[in-house]
């Protein structure tokens, strides 16, 4: 349990620092580190239930989507301004590290499992995004 307060804490900072990097405006920030806490949430609560790093990505990423679209509306202000600090915390960095660090120490095995691993993380939250953005678009055209 500690653990993913942590966790938590990790990934409101680690949203925050790329909004600040990423050029939001600062009445941004906290939204942008909010949504990395949220989404970072979703994924952790996902996997606990279903123990799958496609679903547990493919929520996490299609959840930040719904929040900064939300949020994007009420602040006036564009969902990618939101959505990219948003799914921060979900990107696979550390996986694909150990990845490229099997490969040179010459493990394929590890290689081959760290890096399939690393390959659906990311297919999961394009997927996510994609597809909350896709429906997005679709509920749209009906309403006009």
């Amino acid at each position: 349990m500690l653990d993913a307060i942590y966790q938590l804490i990790a990934a409101f900072v680690a949203a925050f620092g790329f909004a600040m990097y990423f050029g939001a405006r600062k009445r941004f920030f906290f939204v942008c580190a909010l949504g990395g806490l949220l989404s970072w949430g979703v994924y952790l609560l996902t996997d606990y239930l279903f123990h799958s790093l496609f679903l547990s990505n493919f929520s996490g990423s299609a959840f930040a989507v719904l929040y900064a679209e939300v949020l994007a509306r009420h602040m006036k202000c564009t969902a990618t301004m939101i959505v990219v600090p948003s799914v921060i915390p979900l990107i696979p960095g550390g996986m694909l590290y150990y990845t490229l660090d099997a490969a040179v120490h010459g493990d394929l095995a590890a290689t081959r499992q760290i890096g399939g691993d690393t390959l659906i993380s990311a297919l999961a939250i394009s997927a996510g995004i994609s597809v909350v953005m896709a429906l997005r678009e679709l509920h749209m055209k009906r309403q006009a």
